[in-house]
């Protein structure tokens, strides 16, 4: 069940000099109800040992823990879900492995988020829709009149990302989307209670 408006995704290099568990435990501990582990540079060693971090973290806040693509560590620390990237591990696999779990996807097309709600996919991120430098190799932005034909047109929720902020997330929900996928607004924030709460008020909730 998709119940939250707000979805956190992880960049470590970003919370400098806290802590990815100290950011993500902030930002839960201010309402922040799920988050994905993201951190792809990283070794299965060290991947683990963060998620395990967050997972205890994410736990004492009654949030969800997604793991981005691998499935062996979402398993291994309990998570509550799996984040499937457009050319990663296969939705079907991911349902087959963890029939309970939650999994969202990432797309960058209207055919794509079809073809993933067909699959059994919970819900979908789809962008990028603001230019950010982040999503620059995915090309120009898709824009809001995307966001608004997928949405029409998926099936399952949609999560806008792509240079969110508090500011251009009404605009997201205005077209349609669920809510929003967000990364430096948070991660990156000097106060990330504060940086959540502009969200919250943004979204009408979290």
């Amino acid at each position: 069940m998709i119940d939250f408006k707000l979805y956190l995704i992880t960049n470590r290099t970003l919370c400098r000099p806290a802590t990815l568990e100290k950011a993500v435990e902030e930002a839960c501990s201010s309402g922040v109800r799920v988050v994905q582990l993201r951190e792809k540079d990283l070794p299965g060693r060290q991947l683990y040992e963060e998620a395990l971090a967050l997972r205890k973290a994410t736990h004492r806040a009654g949030s969800k823990l997604l793991v981005n693509d691998r499935i062996d560590i979402a398993l291994a620390v309990g998570a509550d879900g799996i984040h499937c990237p457009e050319n990663g591990i296969p939705i079907g696999t991911a349902r087959h492995l963890q029939p309970d779990a939650l999994i969202g996807v990432s797309v960058h097309s209207l055919e794509r988020a079809v073809d993933a709600q067909i699959r059994g996919a919970d819900f979908i991120l789809f962008g990028p829709i603001f230019s950010t430098a982040s999503k620059a190799k995915y090309g120009d932005p898709q824009g809001l009149e995307a966001l608004s034909t997928v949405s029409r047109n998926a099936g399952i929720p949609i999560f806008a990302i792509g240079g969110i902020t508090p500011e251009n997330a009404c605009f997201c929900i205005e077209h349609g989307a669920a809510g929003v996928g967000v990364v430096s607004a948070i991660m990156s924030a000097q106060n990330i209670p504060k940086a959540v709460k502009a969200f919250e008020n943004a979204l009408e909730g979290l």
